[in-house]
């Protein structure tokens, strides 16, 4: 079991510390609050042990998960990195891209790993499907949110889109070309409601929107590719993958048979995937102690979170 410590015992925070406790593969040491109110508070409820300082609880582990808000990601995880500890951080990795290409050097520098926390990547209507998505050249990404003050020091594209810009650069294996966006401050100082649209080297397209001033939660990516179309659900937990071929000798007299112009037909073939029921948080951190262990690349890297901050950012600076 690697001895972890949690920076930040704030709403996720206190999610990670109950979910560490129950993992077989963590050793929950304790975490470290700023508000002493608060690390009292959380002491005292649920039995966790309260560190006086970062400096504290990093020397007490082996593993660094990092909970607190994005201002502070860097400082936090550069402190962590230079005493050899694995640092499992909270999206977005940093603030700025410049922040996230030192992590990326300390972290070789100094021989340790380190992951982001893209939880999406393992929700289990992603991981049904994932490895049905093949070049797709279309992607449509709707996240919208209540309004919660919870996230609004940052733009709605680091608070929400940025969990769709990590998922459509795991499955579009090319380079973003050119970005478009726009932004509107509805409630926060910073941009509550975005749209982009991400064009990549291949001829792909993704149009992203994401709003946490919505009266309704959605959270729906669909992808779009040659004979087939691929729907995902991240809310509900439910995918969907509609394909195309060619039609049998003898189709079913049920069959949905669609003919083009040029009468070439197709037959459409409807499938819902198994989901199985997981707890996503739990399972990118077990991952985590997994490459770990194995001294192998975590699901989502470093590399990898701060490829979707450049995009976030490029969206951002479109504002």
């Amino acid at each position: 079991m690697l001895k972890v410590g949690v920076l930040g015992a704030g709403h996720l925070g206190k999610i990670h510390l109950r979910l560490l406790q129950q993992s077989d593969k963590y050793n929950l040491v304790g975490f470290y609050d700023p508000s002493k109110e608060n690390a009292k508070n959380v002491a005292e409820e649920f039995g966790y042990t309260a560190f006086d300082s970062v400096e504290a609880l990093i020397d007490a582990v082996e593993v660094v998960d990092i909970v607190t808000p994005t201002l502070s990601h860097f400082d936090c995880a550069k402190s962590a990195i230079e005493k050899g500890r694995h640092i499992f951080i909270e999206k977005p990795i940093t603030k700025t891209v410049v922040e996230a290409e030192a992590l990326k050097t300390l972290a070789s520098q100094f021989h340790v790993l380190g992951q982001v926390g893209h939880v999406e990547r393992f929700n289990p209507a992603f991981t049904a499907v994932k490895d049905q998505i093949e070049n797709p050249m279309f992607i449509e990404c709707h996240r919208l949110a209540e309004f919660n003050p919870r996230g609004t020091d940052v733009p709605v594209v680091l608070d929400l889109m940025i969990h769709d810009i990590d998922i459509i650069l795991s499955v579009v294996k090319s380079h973003v070309k050119s970005v478009h966006a726009s932004g509107v401050a509805v409630i926060s100082e910073t941009p509550d409601i975005a749209n982009a649209r991400i064009e990549f080297e291949n001829g792909c397209v993704a149009n992203l929107t994401a709003s946490r001033i919505s009266m309704k939660n959605m959270r729906k990516s669909r992808f779009f590719q040659k004979d087939a179309y691929i729907s995902v659900n991240f809310l509900s937990k439910e995918s969907e993958v509609v394909r195309m071929k060619d039609v049998p000798a003898n189709p079913d007299e049920f069959a949905m048979i669609l003919q083009n112009a040029e009468g070439v037909k197709k037959q459409i073939y409807f499938e819902n995937p198994e989901v199985e029921n997981n707890n996503a948080i739990l399972d990118e951190l077990e991952s985590f102690a997994d490459a770990i262990k194995s001294n192998t690349s975590p699901v989502v890297s470093l590399r990898q979170g701060t490829e979707a901050l450049k995009v976030a950012q490029m969206i951002i600076d479109c504002f």
